[in-house]
């Protein structure tokens, strides 16, 4: 997946900084947004995932215009129910900016829903 950061990606208007420039948050949720869908080729019929941890290092400063490539390397399988896929952003000019692992589980989806609107 290929971005390219804008005003509202930046730290300033996310509220995670007051620098502009891209933000963690914002970096997190493409890398997310990879995983779900590398994770497709793991689920059946009425599942999704869902995330339920976050091991991101942020290593340095994107600026407005640029863009960020994001790479997400799969599990070799599940396990269990659980999808730990190692993931890592690079800056237009071929710097890691970013790199850690992203976990998932594998969930049936009405059951989820369900379950959440008990909460």
């Amino acid at each position: 997946m290929r971005y390219e950061v804008v005003e509202s990606d930046t730290a300033t208007a996310l509220g995670s900084g007051d620098v502009p420039v891209l933000a963690t948050p914002r970096l997190i949720a493409w890398m997310e947004a990879a995983t779900v869908a590398c994770a497709a080729s793991f689920i059946g019929a009425g599942q999704t995932t869902v995330g339920t941890a976050v091991r991101i290092e942020h290593r340095g400063p994107t600026p407005v215009g640029a863009s960020i490539e994001i790479a997400v390397e799969p599990p070799a399988a599940a396990v269990g129910h659980r999808l730990t896929f190692t993931v890592r952003a690079t800056d237009s000019s071929g710097k890691v900016v970013a790199s850690g692992e992203i976990d998932r589980a594998i969930v049936d989806r009405d059951r989820f829903l369900e379950a959440a609107s008990r909460a």
